[in-house]
């Protein structure tokens, strides 16, 4: 004996069905992970007051006096061409995440910033480009901001 098919029935379960792969969707575009893999909130980019956004990129700018120490310890010791914490310090950072300016490979490079009470390298990055310019990540490069010198 066939089964009978109730279609209102069908619609209901696919639409179910599609709905639950939306959350995922929304859900997994949402996180980010730490270096060893755990799932971790999005932290963003720190604003000032007056937030403004760089013009050829689009980011967010970040004043130098907003930083954390450890930030503007890494800026002075990327001026003076070292010595850095962490063998990876000066690798050529690839832009994978795609939120930096589109350039060739080798143009972008990082620094670690320490993080107190990490006992590795962390998540706070500066990337410095061939042009000048450097960029705040405080979340390993799931957002940036262009860092400007204070008046």
């Amino acid at each position: 004996m066939p089964l009978s098919r109730n279609p209102s029935r069908s619609a209901a379960v696919a639409l179910l069905a599609v709905a639950a792969v939306v959350l995922a969707a929304v859900w997994w575009l949402g996180r980010t992970t730490d270096d060893v893999g755990q799932a971790t909130a999005r932290p963003t980019v720190p604003s000032t007051a007056a937030a403004s956004v760089d013009p050829a990129s689009g980011l967010p700018v970040v004043r130098v006096a907003d930083l954390p120490p450890e930030a503007r310890d890494t800026l002075a010791l990327i001026d003076a061409g070292g010595p850095f914490p962490s063998d990876r310090d000066g690798a050529v950072f690839q832009n994978r995440e795609r939120l930096l300016p589109a350039q060739a490979r080798g143009w972008y490079h990082e620094y670690t910033v320490p993080t107190p009470g990490e006992t590795d390298r962390g998540a706070r990055r500066i990337v410095t480009g061939r042009d000048g310019l450097a960029y705040w990540s405080p979340d390993h490069y799931a957002s940036f901001g262009v860092i400007e010198e204070d008046p």
